[in-house]
């Protein structure tokens, strides 16, 4: 999941010294060689337990497999893996290594420590309990990955095969959800009711086609011409077969369950402070997203104050439309008129689609490393649209034998507002999701872990900086789509003041979509599918704002200290070029090039 062109891409702007470039044989010492083989022995062992993932990264030893997930096995095994990896990397001297592998052993010991804080008994207790929501349940995105149209493959008769199995998998895991709901329900651990009537309409729509109908049918519709006539004809009805007898009883079984026992247990409230234990999953959620020790509280001050700022903003775009009313009248004005309102999905496609054009003319003013992935935009499956983002994106794979996309939500298509469109390109796609992605993934100088690993604060925060990227270039030029860039900014500072109202300071949901409707010309349907959102998976949402000001911070500083040698592709090369970073160590990175 990232990208990288590497030594020749750089040589486009003189002076550019690549992060990624590994030591050569003289310069490494047995620590950098003993560090490497850790890397490469966890990476081993991790495409093994994550068959799924390793899909994702195009390789397919382990594609029979779906994982042994909501398994007590398998907490046992991460923990004791933990443990060994924190023991080898503490016998490996820091000091000894390479300015790179010191970065790679930072983001290392970062990742344990996260990961042992997240596998401890306070926090652990209430997260296995909570093993499904509408926005990180196995439903919401196994699916699409088995369709034919996900990371999957479907080139052989053995991958159609292999599918097969992953199903089957996929089904158990489903299953085992069911009792660990019902240990949640008797220790009053439960999600919240309008999580839980979320999921039943996914299992819902999923089903409601029927056997050839069904997603996971799909693949069986168009073979390669490989695959002989009577194969072909096998592996339809084996589908068939396996969709009416394993599937669709799986997601019966859940949705009958959700609907006829757990939603009259399941709670009235939303955050997580009302839950036992809830204080310090959340406490944890926080950190894991932001990768910092914030409190609660302190981030919802910043998003006030950042919220503050950006309504100033706002108004002063509002005089340059020339709109004489009040800033809630102008959102109103927004969200209502019929000429902001896409007619047709082939429209929005056709917009993005030539955003995207416009953009290509100028990026190479600001970066110098450029992903060779592809991208391709597509809209958001029906199955999942009415409980997603407007925006989402999909890796590819670092051959690019898959492209990265860009998916963009027709669901509710008059509210896919048009003065909202060129920020969220450059969120989703480029410079954002596709170019950090794809860069960190075809940057092979980099552990696996840096390349297809990460953390929320620097992913999410590095496509919300791509949107400050607007005037370079060339977008915004408009007050209304640069109202479109504010809004989505603002959308992100809200965040922080209504996922910890939410979690910390027991606001409700109407509450909370009140406020981000005051706020921003939102509609209502998304402001309530982000809010809904922010219900079902605690904390994520902090990481966007926070990450950007990480960037913004660190680029100030750059600024200040370069003066007149300041180059923004210098810069963002040195940002990207050694993946997701926590925000310790990006700080820590970018102070050490900056000394140079």
């Amino acid at each position: 999941m990232r990208a990288m062109m590497a030594a020749a891409a750089a040589m486009m702007v003189p002076g550019v010294a690549l992060a990624q470039q590994p030591a050569t044989a003289a310069q490494a010492s047995d620590a950098d060689r003993a560090l490497l083989k850790l890397f490469a022995d966890t990476d081993e062992r991790d495409l093994r337990e994550n068959p799924v993932s390793a899909i994702g990264r195009g390789d397919l030893r382990f594609a029979d497999s779906f994982g042994d997930y909501l398994t007590e096995a398998r907490t046992e095994r991460a923990r004791r893996y933990i443990r060994e990896d924190q023991a080898a990397l503490d016998r490996i001297d820091r000091a000894k290594l390479t300015p790179v592998d010191q970065i790679a052993y930072d983001v290392f010991a970062a990742d344990l420590a996260q990961g042992a804080v997240g596998l401890s008994p306070d926090v652990w207790a209430v997260t296995r309990l909570l093993p499904l929501s509408h926005q990180s349940g196995y439903q919401v995105w196994y699916p699409s990955f088995a369709s034919g149209k996900g990371a999957a493959p479907f080139k052989t008769v053995a991958d159609y095969e292999n599918n097969l199995k992953r199903n089957r998998g996929y089904a158990e895991t489903l299953d085992r959800s069911i009792p660990l709901m019902r240990e949640g329900m008797a220790k009053g651990v439960t999600q919240p009711k309008l999580v839980v009537r979320n999921m039943i309409e996914q299992f819902d729509n999923l089903d409601k086609d029927g056997v050839e109908g069904s997603v996971f049918f799909a693949p069986t519709k168009t073979f390669p011409a490989s695959i002989p006539a009577a194969e072909q004809a096998r592996l339809k009805a084996a589908y068939a077969a396996q969709i009416r007898n394993v599937i669709l009883p799986a997601h019966k079984r859940v949705r009958d369950f959700l609907a006829n026992v757990y939603l009259a247990k399941a709670r009235d409230t939303v955050g997580l402070s009302a839950l036992p234990g809830g204080d310090k999953l959340y406490a944890y959620r926080i950190y894991s997203n932001t990768t910092l020790p914030l409190k609660a509280e302190d981030v919802h001050r910043l998003g006030l104050s950042e919220v503050a700022r950006i309504l100033k903003e706002m108004e002063a775009q509002k005089a340059r439309a020339g709109f004489t009313g009040t800033l809630p009248q102008f959102f109103d004005y927004l969200r209502t008129d019929a000429k902001f309102q896409p007619k047709t999905a082939e429209e929005l496609r056709l917009g993005y689609e030539a955003i995207g054009r416009r953009v290509d003319t100028t990026i190479r003013t600001q970066f110098s490393l450029i992903p060779k992935t592809p991208l391709e935009i597509r809209p958001v499956p029906d199955f999942k649209a009415r409980t997603a983002a407007a925006g989402s994106y999909e890796e590819g794979t670092p051959d690019g034998s898959r492209p990265g996309v860009f998916y963009y939500n027709t669901f509710d298509l008059p509210i896919r507002f048009t003065w909202g469109m060129e920020t969220l390109y450059l969120h989703e796609a480029v410079p954002g999701h596709h170019f950090q992605i794809s860069l960190a993934q075809e940057n092979a100088a980099l552990p696996a872990f840096m390349r297809f690993g990460g953390n929320t604060a620097f992913i999410e925060g590095w496509a919300l900086y791509a949107e400050t990227l607007w005037k370079p270039l060339g977008l915004e030029t408009d007050p209304l789509q640069r109202l479109g860039g504010l809004s989505d900014e603002m959308l992100r500072a809200m965040r922080l003041v209504v996922d910890t109202g939410l979690h910390a300071k027991g606001w409700s949901r109407d509450q909370a979509i009140t406020y981000m409707m005051a706020n921003s010309p939102m509609s209502r349907t998304d402001a309530t599918a982000e809010v809904e959102r922010y219900i079902a998976i605690p904390g994520q949402a902090l990481a966007y704002k926070i990450g950007q000001l990480t960037i913004l911070k660190l680029k100030a500083q750059a600024q200040k200290k370069q003066g007149a040698r300041f180059d923004p592709r210098v810069f963002h090369a040195e940002v990207l070029d050694t993946g997701a970073l926590p925000m310790p160590v990006l700080e820590k990175k970018i102070g050490d090039w900056l000394a140079r």
